[in-house]
């Protein structure tokens, strides 16, 4: 990156004292802006509210994660970009050129943009709900009973709890704090302010700003720990409630006594949260974390961003927030759907079952690994070969009973780990206390920074601590992001090292929502490198003195730089040539630069991209060999894959690190090779699976654009869409399909190797029933595994396709003399191919939901329902079977595992 051109990244601030600032960089035709490409990146989140696959509570979480994303970009990106406004040296976007206004004014185009579809998203969600029975209710629609029903519950279990304060020229407008709830109500007459409507413009103007400085408003904060959702009765048998701060409406003028109330509404703030861990750092401090609550109470009072209401606001009572809070108009937006959509998470434990079973995705847990024999020492098996665990398919279990292992065997002497982001209740944190406890040498090092987990980490280490860990915190200056895990054990034959190496964090809830990898290796080569990266982390040093980890910020991007240029040489001898990159996102312009100088040389670059890319593919002469595909589904694609090559020449990298310039320059980050060919094996089959996936896969155009939902279906004979299939879906069935052909064993005897506490043995009994009651299971209704997938070939079902799509590395035309690849016997070495010419799978039956898109710019095909609602039956459209769908009712092998689960 040129020197001159500085990276919008909230952790690289521009100088203030600098005597010349840099000039605006030209714009590049394959580059887009960070921000607008992952506004893009949430539009694909809000498009699955209405994508008719998509079961209908779900579609709601849908929504609510919509909403989250954005809460949190216009506290850390925008608050950002408000910050290096305020600088003193002109500061431009890396890509675009784009000055700090620049991107705000485009931000707030982009979202004020979406707002209304999302709003429109939400009451087509809604309605159908009602006509599923589940009847969400506004004051308004309230019948005379309800709204008694409704008061009274207030009355008697919310209103004790209510403060309502005055705002006005004598009483001082409150704290709004960040994200919270209030209902903003207008007290005061604005009779005054029409009589100067036959005014100058002039006295217009001083009579609006005299009325807001002596305007009266009432705020009613949202009481904490109170239930949010009120059930109210129903006569037709619907599950119907009404939202909290909907109900509060109802008594608004009841609260205000004198006061007459003009009109209310609910309001949230949103604040910058973008704050320097390091500012005004005290160096006599004793502990971090002393510093770090400092800083994480000056964040909850960090200036305004962001100002929503759930209704347009009035001019007058908009003005008066708009000055007491600092904020522009474009920085205030009416949203026409509730503020807070966390209640769709709770939503679905509320509804009855009956009424819940085909508005929910189908239960699926994550299984036991084929790779590992249950009830066997983990120690012992890793030993033989290394275990590759894919989350959330496959359990972290695994290695959680790895460290439960650990913790008690006497040969352990050491247990190192890095933890950026626990959850508040871990097992595994749990063991490795439990290891210290029982004398093992135990070091942790905690990120204290990671953004919103602070609180978190901070109690665990506490916790830590007290168990006798030593605890670290990492540099002053990078934020320790690798997921390491090293445990050494005294042998005879010498020092023995167990490392386990991830895509993801250590954190037992995520592990069952985001897909990553996790490796765990007796390699002693891994095990000195891990030994290495601790000892550099307690030392607060940087190494390049690695065998086979690459560890930012010093090594990963030029290590990814020169894998790119052996394969940019094979493209100019006229061989064969490659590269496949699975990342969150791809920011830094340096490798977006490379990438596109393999484009030109002739090398296919296929990236799986799930967030914001800034590169855009298919710019001629530049990025033309280049394809950016996006999947966003029921589960957050998270794992980091870096493939180059085919054949036998193929490498194969695992890594916790983004393509971004904060994961490659600002964080301590590791990449590593997988060399075992089963693991290998399992990471290029997951990368062509994920490519095939006809159902969720998107594809950035040149334009900045993505291709509609179902692009890649194609039509069938009869001119119906293809049976999509949904990669994720299918790693599901695989998993379980997986775990039941592992076959039981006998429980392994641990105490005759050690004492163990009575925890690890009530396990080893707990799985030993859990495999006796399998047994009988499959006694009384038995399930064969060829019956089953003979089922699937009735429905039409047709397993991934091992190589499906075009070739994917093949010479290109005036890169030299052609030359084919050596044919591969292993299906690793085999080309990673993509859903653009996916096998054809049977044409599903005719759907009018199908037949006539509703909007086709957002390949969706569902119409939605006229209102108002009636409370009727609406059918609900289901999710196709076969090809990695799962099938809606509790029938086949997917209702037999999940039924076995929740026994």
């Amino acid at each position: 990156m040129d020197e001159n051109q500085v990276e919008t990244d909230p952790e690289a601030r521009p100088k203030r004292k600098a005597k010349k600032g840099p000039q605006r960089p030209v714009p590049t035709t394959y580059m887009q802006n960070r921000e607008l490409s992952w506004l893009a990146f949430n539009q694909r989140v809000l498009d699955q509210s209405v994508d008719p696959s998509v079961p209908l509570l779900e579609r709601l979480k849908f929504l609510a994660i919509w909403r989250s994303n954005l809460e949190e970009f216009f506290m850390v990106r925008v608050g950002s970009l408000l910050d290096l406004a305020l600088a003193k040296t002109d500061v431009y976007d890396s890509k675009t050129g784009m000055t700090p206004n620049e991107q705000l004014d485009a931000v707030y185009a982009r979202v004020r943009d979406l707002t209304p579809q999302a709003s429109k998203d939400f009451h087509a969600v809604r309605a159908r709900l009602a006509n599923a029975g589940i009847r969400q209710l506004y004051p308004d629609e309230l019948s005379a009973e309800q709204a008694e029903q409704v008061k009274a519950y207030l009355d008697a279990n919310v209103l004790p709890l209510i403060s309502p304060q005055i705002i006005n020229a004598t009483h001082p407008f409150p704290h709004l704090e960040n994200g919270a709830l209030y209902i903003a109500v207008r007290l005061d007459d604005e009779a005054e302010l029409e009589k100067t409507k036959k005014a100058s413009k002039a006295e217009r103007k001083a009579a609006r700003a005299k009325a807001a400085e002596n305007v009266i408003m009432g705020i009613i904060p949202m009481p904490k720990n109170t239930q949010r959702i009120i059930p109210i009765k129903s006569s037709d048998g619907a599950f119907t409630f009404i939202l909290l701060e909907h109900a509060l409406e109802l008594v608004v003028e009841g609260l205000f006594g004198m006061y007459p109330v003009k009109h209310a509404n609910v309001i949230q703030v949103t604040r910058n949260a973008d704050l320097d861990a390091y500012e005004e750092a005290d160096e006599n401090d004793e502990d971090f974390r002393t510093h770090m609550k400092r800083i994480i109470k000056k964040r909850a009072r960090l200036a305004p961003v962001r100002l929503e209401s759930e209704y347009p606001l009035s001019d007058m009572t908009q003005r008066v927030l708009a000055k007491r809070l600092k904020l522009k108009r474009n920085q205030i937006y009416s949203i026409g759907m509730p503020l807070d959509m966390g209640y769709a998470f709770a939503l679905p434990s509320l509804v009855p079952a009956d009424v819940r079973e085909d508005l929910v995705d189908e239960p699926a847990s994550p299984q036991w690994p084929a790779s590992v024999v249950r009830n066997r020492s983990i120690i012992n098996q890793v030993q033989q070969k290394d275990i590759l665990l894919s989350y959330p398919y496959e359990t972290m279990d695994a290695f959680v009973h790895l460290l439960q292992e650990a913790s008690v065997d006497p040969d352990v002497i050491s247990i190192k780990i890095t933890l950026y982001r626990l959850a508040s209740q871990s097992r595994l944190a749990d063991a490795l206390i439990t290891a210290a406890e029982n004398g093992k040498d135990v070091t942790a090092l905690f990120e204290l920074r990671a953004r919103f987990d602070e609180n978190n980490n901070i109690e665990w280490s506490h916790r830590f601590e007290q168990a006798g860990c030593t605890i670290i915190y990492g540099f002053h200056d990078f934020k320790v992001h690798s997921k390491i895990c090293s445990i050494t054990r005294r042998t005879p034959e010498g020092l023995q090292f167990i490392t386990q190496l991830g895509t993801g964090n250590y954190n037992e809830k995520t592990a069952k929502l985001y897909t990553d990898f996790s490796l765990i290796t007796a390699d002693p080569v891994f095990g000195r490198d891990a030994a290495l990266f601790f000892r550099s982390m307690q030392l607060e040093s940087v190494s390049k003195d690695y065998q086979k980890l690459s560890v930012a910020p010093i090594m990963i991007k030029q290590r990814l730089c020169d894998l790119l240029d052996e394969q940019i040489a094979l493209a100019r001898a006229g061989r064969p040539a490659c590269a496949y990159l699975k990342t969150n996102s791809v920011t830094d312009r340096d490798i977006i630069e490379k990438i596109a100088e393999a484009s030109r040389a002739g090398v296919e670059v296929t990236m799986l991209v799930r967030g914001i890319s800034c590169l855009v593919p298919g710019i001629p002469g530049e990025t033309e060999n280049v394809r950016v595909v996006s999947v966003v589904g029921r589960l957050l694609e998270h794992s980091r894959i870096y493939v180059f090559g085919e054949g036998e020449e193929r490498k194969v990298f695992l890594s916790s690190a983004d393509l971004m310039t904060r994961n490659l320059d600002k964080r301590v980050e590791i990449m590593w090779p997988v060399e075992d060919p089963q693991a290998r094996k399992s990471v290029v089959t997951y990368f062509q699976t994920m490519l095939s996936d006809t159902a969720k896969l998107r594809e950035l155009l040149p334009d900045g654009t993505y291709t509609r939902l179902g692009h890649f279906l194609g039509t069938a004979e009869d001119g119906m869409p293809k049976r999509p299939f949904d990669a994720q879906d299918r790693l599901i069935r695989d998993a379980y399909v997986a775990a039941e052909h592992t076959l039981p064993s006998a429980a392994y005897d641990f105490a005759q190797r050690q004492k163990l506490s009575t925890q690890i043995e009530a396990m080893a009994e707990e799985a030993m029933d859990d495999m006796v009651t399998r047994d009988e299971l499959d006694a009384v209704a038995p399930v064969a595994h060829e019956d089953a997938r003979a089922a699937d070939e009735d429905a039409g079902t047709a397993a991934a396709p091992d190589h499906p799509g075009i070739p994917a590395c093949s010479a290109k035309a005036g890169a030299g003399a052609t030359a084919e690849a050596a044919a591969a016997s292993d299906p690793t070495d085999a080309p990673i191919h993509s859903a653009a010419s996916v096998q054809e799978a049977p044409a599903q039956p005719e759907d009018p939901a199908h037949a006539h898109p509703a909007d086709p710019d957002r390949g969706l095909s569902e119409p939605v329902p006229d209102e108002p609602v009636a409370a009727t039956h609406v059918e609900i459209v289901p999710v196709p079977t076969g090809s990695g769908a799962h099938e809606r009712k509790r029938g086949g092998i997917l209702g037999f595992f999940s039924r076995l689960f929740r026994k």
